[in-house]
């Protein structure tokens, strides 16, 4: 299965990786970082395409990383 590394300290809750994912695999974890930030939450990882725009859409570019499902271990 594919799968988003979110670095819980790298995310600054802008959530625009949620809004453009289009399976629905992001959100809101409901948690602060130690910055004090809201980050994101990775589940859905059966319907993850590894389409990578939440990736290209996040403004902090060691926040996310995605990984097809031969690179996931």
């Amino acid at each position: 299965m594919n799968h988003v590394r979110v670095r819980d300290d790298e995310c600054k809750g802008c959530a625009v990786c949620v809004s453009v994912c289009p399976k629905g695999c992001l959100a809101m974890s409901g948690k602060l970082n130690t910055m004090g930030y809201e980050y994101v939450h990775f589940f859905h990882e059966e319907a993850c395409t590894a389409c990578g725009l939440c990736f290209l859409s996040c403004p902090e570019p060691s926040a996310l990383t995605v990984l097809a499902e031969q690179e996931v271990e």
